[in-house]
């Protein structure tokens, strides 16, 4: 089945784009901005909205015509780490059952990223819109080391309590920060060569699974997954290994 963009009617295929460039508003502005929607292989293009967001920086809104369509048939997406997803009562039992013993997570905003509201919400007693943080789990001993946590100090804290699994959270992006930070904490595992005593989890609002795993991590979480997901990962990825 072949698709392209709806706008006002089936497979016109009208796009919506927003974006900012570098000069003072005026109609040369709104022109450029024509000419780089143009540029990006649109049939046509109207700016329909340009403001001024501070001295020498303006803001467009614009709607392009694309010829472009795709074969839906044959788009591919990797299965997201939480598409099983146990309750708080079933994680806790499947540990006490199968595992036999507390599971040990450590977890840190690394890096210099100061935003701990991922972090809470997977971790914090409280949770997250009536989802408990893995603090609350009986059978998770659960370490949330906060935020701007360097990557060794994270390593050797997960090392010295012997965790079972490592959460790192992140939130700011700008630049790639995120990617070269999860990169860090790879390569300095391997160093040590501790990769691979650990169940390694990322999570933030533009991460995902097949990022996760590129990387090197054992999973990646976004948006819209809770405790419950990270969980249950963590608990069947090790059962898996074999390591009571």
């Amino acid at each position: 089945m072949f698709i392209r963009p709806y706008g006002d009617t089936l497979n016109d295929g009208q796009v919506q784009l927003s974006f900012t460039l570098p000069v003072e508003k005026s109609e040369k502005a709104t022109e450029a901005a024509r000419f780089f929607v143009r540029k990006l292989g649109f049939e046509s293009c109207e700016i329909v909205h340009s403001e001024a967001i501070c001295r020498g920086f303006t803001f467009f809104l614009a709607y392009g015509t694309s010829n472009i369509e795709i074969d839906y048939d044959k788009v591919e997406v990797e299965s997201p780490a939480g598409e099983l997803c146990w309750s708080f009562e079933e994680i806790n039992n499947f540990i006490k059952e199968k595992i036999k013993r507390e599971i040990v997570v450590v977890a840190a905003c690394t890096g210099s990223d100061a935003h701990t509201v991922c972090l809470d919400a997977i971790m914090n007693m409280k949770g997250f819109n009536h989802h408990y943080g893995l603090e609350r789990y009986p059978m998770i001993k659960a370490h949330n080391l906060g935020a701007q946590v360097e990557n060794i100090d994270l390593i050797e804290f997960a090392i010295r309590v012997k965790a079972d699994a490592i959460l790192v959270s992140q939130v700011v992006t700008q630049k790639d920060i995120h990617i070269k930070n999860m990169t860090m904490l790879i390569k300095l595992l391997n160093d040590k060569g501790v990769r691979n005593n650990f169940i390694l989890v990322v999570g933030g609002p533009k991460i995902d699974n097949k990022l996760a795993t590129e990387l090197g991590f054992d999973a990646g979480f976004g948006k819209g997954t809770y405790a419950e997901h990270v969980g249950t990962f963590i608990a069947r990825e090790l059962y898996n290994r074999g390591k009571p």
